[in-house]
Parts: structure tokens; sequence; C-alpha cells
């Protein structure tokens, strides 16, 4: 196992390409499995999450070649053998197995997914619209079984607008049989990223990116090739980076529009942002930074993803700001390491209180979650001296070539082995 080091204070500048998609990644590679020919998605990230997802789809029979960013798929010898256990708990979005299985063979077991803990995040909207479709769906030791003569369109209310439900119901119906609706769609890119794939396959989807969408089942769904969309949060998170360090930066491979709550945040700041069709550059503030007030929301509203990183910049703005998280309530294990690096925070409910302009200091902190593990890399560039990070497979399941794209920004990054004494703190962690 490894720590990352990051020896703060450094300016960066430069350029930094942005990768696909983990949250639209985790929904195709599954979605692969409703194809009755092979399937070829383009500009996959390179990341932890996208290797087991792969090596499930073998798992259950399909042929899954990974070439650098290409991944192939043939699901044609793929059958719906049970994944209880193993790999698929260790990534959260092993719950699309479910919707994808379910549209394919009308029944599946998927072991409850696992990744970051954020707190409760059920997923009874996804079985609220198994179940309008005619499944039945059980809690069996610990996996989900789902089981279906037939699968029939339906009209579904969600209650929570939710991101994950409305794609696993996407996946489920596109083989049923007639028309289902969701209403109370999430509305994010991911979905609409998601939606085009199907299509390509032959799907019969209207409403994606609305909070209304219909869809008329088909008997069959072909092979296709598909082009990932750039990872809204990579880039997010980059330009949060450089707001706190950067001179002249740009983040290239962007749809700057899937951003604006962060730019409007940022400028508000008094962060530079100047944005063209695919690129954003990004000059932090020659004197202090502004403080705001911020309140995730579903999209379009300011990305939970995006939280905690941006709670690290405004440790170093003046006076005091207050970040809401409305989507989970948990979200903010990060708090108790920038307080390890001096930051001046509390947490109060679903808020956490920022009192700046505070300089950090580099110090010893744990990942327990990829974005929280994103909000110390960024507090480690901020900081004085040398900030260690542990529990970077937190973050390897987020942000491909971390260390590289940082290091070509100009900042000082490099992973090291975790010693005995600190295998031993991990290991009774």
């Amino acid at each position: 196992m490894e720590k990352l080091m990051i020896a703060g204070g450094h300016r960066l500048s430069g350029t930094v390409q942005v990768s696909g998609a983990k949250n639209s990644a985790v929904a195709l590679i599954p979605a692969a499995i409703l194809a009755d020919s092979t399937v070829t998605i383009d500009h996959l990230p390179n990341i932890s999450d996208v290797g087991i997802l792969r090596d499930l789809l073998e798992e259950i029979g399909g042929q899954a070649e990974l070439n650098g960013n290409t991944l192939t798929v043939n699901p044609q010898d793929m059958i719906a053998m049970p994944l209880p256990n193993g790999k698929v708990k260790k990534l959260r979005a092993s719950y699309y197995l479910m919707g994808a299985m379910l549209g394919r063979f009308k029944k599946a077991v998927i072991g409850l997914p696992g990744g970051c803990n954020l707190g409760p995040r059920p997923i009874d909207q996804h079985i609220k619209g198994f179940e309008a479709l005619g499944a039945k769906v059980t809690n069996e030791q610990g996996a989900i079984y789902l089981r279906a003569d037939e699968l029939k369109g339906a009209r579904i209310y969600l209650d929570v607008v939710s991101v994950g439900a409305t794609i696993n119901i996407m996946l489920a119906a596109v083989r049923a049989k007639g028309r289902t609706v969701i209403e109370n769609a999430a509305k994010e890119p991911e979905i609409i990223d998601v939606a085009t794939l199907l299509s390509s396959m032959g799907a019969k989807i209207k409403g994606a990116g609305t909070d209304v969408i219909r869809i008329d089942g088909v008997d069959e769904l072909s092979g296709c090739y598909h082009s990932i969309i750039p990872d809204r949060i990579e880039a997010g998170t980059y330009m949060i980076m450089a707001a706190a360090m950067g001179d002249e930066v740009v983040i290239d491979n962007v749809i700057s529009q899937h951003l604006e709550s962060l730019i409007a945040k940022l400028r508000e700041m008094g962060v530079k942002v100047e944005t063209n069709e695919d690129q954003v550059y990004i000059r932090s503030p020659r004197e202090g930074w502004t403080s705001v007030d911020l309140k995730t929301l579903v999209y379009p509203g300011f990305p939970t993803d995006l939280q905690q990183p941006f709670t690290s910049l405004l440790t170093n703005a003046e006076g005091s700001s207050i970040v809401t998280d409305t989507i989970y309530g948990a979200r903010f294990k990060h708090i108790d390491e920038l307080r390890r690096m001096g930051a001046n925070v509390k947490v109060e409910g679903r808020s956490a209180i920022i009192n700046g302009a505070v300089k950090l200091q580099g110090a010893k902190v744990r990942a327990t979650d990829l974005r929280a593990g994103a909000a110390l890399v960024v507090a480690g560039l901020m900081a004085e001296g040398v900030t260690e990070i542990s529990g970077l497979e937190h973050i390897d399941r987020g942000y491909e070539r971390l260390v590289e794209k940082l290091n070509n920004l100009g900042a000082r990054v490099w992973r090291e082995k975790l010693d005995q004494e600190e295998l031993k703190e991990v290991e009774s962690s």
C-alpha cells in the first residue's frame, strides 16, 4: 500500500487534460450487458473502478478487453451468474448490474454495494422502480435477489431525485414490454451519456436530461461504439486546485456548461475564470479570496462531489463561509483531517462552518473516501511543508494519473510505500 506525498506551496501553471467521466463509466460498462453483440466504449478513465467492472463482466461469462482507455465487450456468452460477494462489494456503482442483468436475463443476484461510506444511501428508489416493472425483489443474506417472469413498462415517480435510480430503471426498462415513464428523474449529464449509449444500441428513449424520461421497450439491442463525456468532477477538482494555487492553468477537455455552478462560486470568490468551447482558464486572485456560502443541490446545482475539495479552498478565504450538503449529510469526514492541518472548521448538522483565512500546515492525514481524498490533495497543495495522505486507494478510484498531471502543472507530488507502523494503523482502522 502507498501514501501520497505533497510538498505544498508550489504554484501551478500549464494545461491539464481531463479524463472520461467516472460517474458515466460505472453505468456505461454494465449497460453493455444489454446488447447482443460487441460494444466498444472509448475514452474511459484509467481508474480502479473501471478495472473492477471489467472483471465482473468476465465473471458472468463476457469477454471484456481493455486496451488503454478503450473497452471492448462481447456480451454474447454472458449468463445470469449470481454475484453475491467478491469484487461486487468493492464499489458503490455495482448496483447498475442489477438493472442491466434484470433487463437482459429477467433475474439477478447482486451483493449489497460498497464504495465510499457517505452515510445512508438507500437503494429503495431503485427497488421501487424494479418492482413497478414487475420484478420481485428480496434481500437475502446481504444480497439483492431480483426475479421477473416478464418486465412490463410502468409509470414510476421517484420520491427522491436519484441519479442511480434513474439510470438503473432505464437499464431495466429498455428491454421491457411497453412504455416506461420515469417522473422526477435526475438530469445529470451522465444520464444523457448513458441514454446516448443505449439509443446507439437501438433503445427508444426520450427526455433524458429532463425530469420526465419516456422509454419504449424493444426486444433486442445491438452492439455499438460510444465515446464517453469528459469528467466534470475531475475537471472541477482541477479548477479548484488552480483557484487555490494557479498562476495560469488551462483545464482541457471540459464541457463548461456542466460546471456553471462551480464557475459562479469561483468568480464570487475573486478567481479569474474564462471559458471557451472545451477549455477553462483559471487564475487565482493576486490578493485574498472572498468567503462564500455554498449549498449542494441536484444538477444543475452545485455538485456534492465537489463540496469537499471546495471546503479546502475556503480555508484560505477571508471571513466565514458556510457549506451545506443537502445530498449526503455525512459527507464531512474530511473536516477532522483538515483540522489536523490547522483549519478552523466545525460541523453543525448538515453544514460546515469555515473560518479563514488560515495558512494550512503539512500533516499526516487519511482519505476516508474518494472526494475527501481530493479535498486533502487541495489542502496539501496550499499547505506549508509536506502533507502525507494515506487511504490512497480511495483517490485511485476517481482520478487518473493524478501524480503525473499535478507534477506537469508544477506541483511536487509523489507516492511512497507505507512503512510497517503505518500498515498496522491501516489494518487496525
